[in-house]
């Protein structure tokens, strides 16, 4: 089992609750994703998002700067929003990233994007949300199958390319595409009818009801003849590992808090309930909040519904001071991935 973290980026708070800067929080995650490195975390995931309080807009760029300062872990998106960008910029970003890490170490998620915010910024309606993702992943994966740099592809949703040079290529000669998708049937049928890894965003409920999705997604996959060791499934999750429970529960309820207070006035969502908090917070909820042994022991619990190779979780969110951030990250990586590891061996 990976273990590992993913970010939107946060700006952190001053104490009157106004917004530090943007270009801070970016220094921050930077150093978050060295540390995961230096600690031992496997995987670390940069998603896309394009608000003031989750910065982190462009993946590609971080994880090629990431690439450079790191020496083990892996690097990826949680998730690149194909739909709205262009596959081809991504290919390339995330090739270059490939080449800096010494290669084998950077992934693509592709996703169609929890929010909208990147349809007004990028000039697309939102009537075109289905066929832009569905041509663009079909663009993304011609790229990176093609066995040399010319791609041929045409869409109706860009124009085409017709044996034009899509370069660098990937030192192993092509990236690992994961299809990101919240919970979606259709979704996890389709990744697995392209033979696709599928990284299943779990933010609310109980995670195990996601089972009878991978049990679709792997019987797609059989069907279509792709072998069951490419069909690998990954779960993200929000949570926060602290030496107790109860100091894990305060540290990441302001941050959480912050988070639905802003999301609430985007989305009109009713005002966060820390009841809810506190329910999510113990399984079955879908947050990892708590000791090592709590975290770890619930991450074993899914694999057994889920059968997932990598487990991440959101851990800086709302504006977590960072020095908090940093310890949870260390207890992750050296107190909960030993203990997974010991109770799948048990199994």
């Amino acid at each position: 089992m990976e273990i590992g973290a993913y970010s939107f980026g946060d700006t952190q708070r001053n104490p009157d609750g106004s917004l530090r800067s943007t270009t801070e929080a970016i220094a921050n995650l930077f150093e978050a994703i060295k540390h995961a490195d230096a600690q031992g975390l496997d995987y670390f995931g940069v998603g896309e998002y394009h608000t003031a309080t989750m910065p982190a807009s462009s993946p590609g760029a971080m994880i090629a700067a990431a690439a450079a300062a790191t020496g083990q872990i892996t690097l990826g998106s949680a998730a690149s929003i194909i739909g709205t960008d262009d596959p081809v910029r991504i290919f390339q970003q995330f090739s270059i990233a490939d080449a800096i890490s010494g290669g084998g170490r950077v992934e693509i998620t592709a996703g169609r994007g929890s929010s909208v915010e990147t349809f007004p910024l990028f000039g697309h309606s939102l009537e075109e949300y289905d066929e832009l993702y569905a041509e663009k992943l079909d663009l993304l994966m011609t790229i990176n199958n093609a066995t040399s740099e010319n791609v041929t592809w045409s869409g109706t949703v860009r124009s085409a390319l017709d044996n034009l040079a899509v370069v660098p290529r990937p030192a192993s000669g092509k990236l690992p595409i994961w299809l990101a998708t919240g919970g979606n049937a259709s979704s996890s049928a389709r990744a697995g009818q392209l033979g696709l890894p599928v990284s299943y965003g779990i933010i609310g409920g109980a995670p195990h009801r996601f089972a009878p999705l991978t049990e679709l997604y792997r019987r797609s996959g059989a069907a279509a003849g792709h072998a069951p060791e490419s069909l690998k499934v990954s779960v993200g999750a929000l949570g926060f590992v602290a030496p107790t429970k109860k100091e894990a529960l305060e540290r990441f309820y302001p941050g959480w808090h912050n988070l639905n207070v802003e999301m609430g006035q985007l989305r009109g969502w009713p005002a966060p309930d820390k009841r809810a908090y506190l329910a999510q917070a113990d399984a079955p909820g879908a947050y990892y909040v708590g000791s090592p042994d709590e975290v770890a022991e619930r991450i074993a619990h899914l694999h057994g519904h889920l059968g997932h190779m990598r487990h991440f979780l959101q851990m800086d969110l709302g504006g977590i001071p960072q020095e908090l951030l940093l310890e949870s990250i260390t207890l992750l990586a050296t107190e909960v991935k030993p203990r997974v590891a010991r109770l799948l061996a048990q199994k």
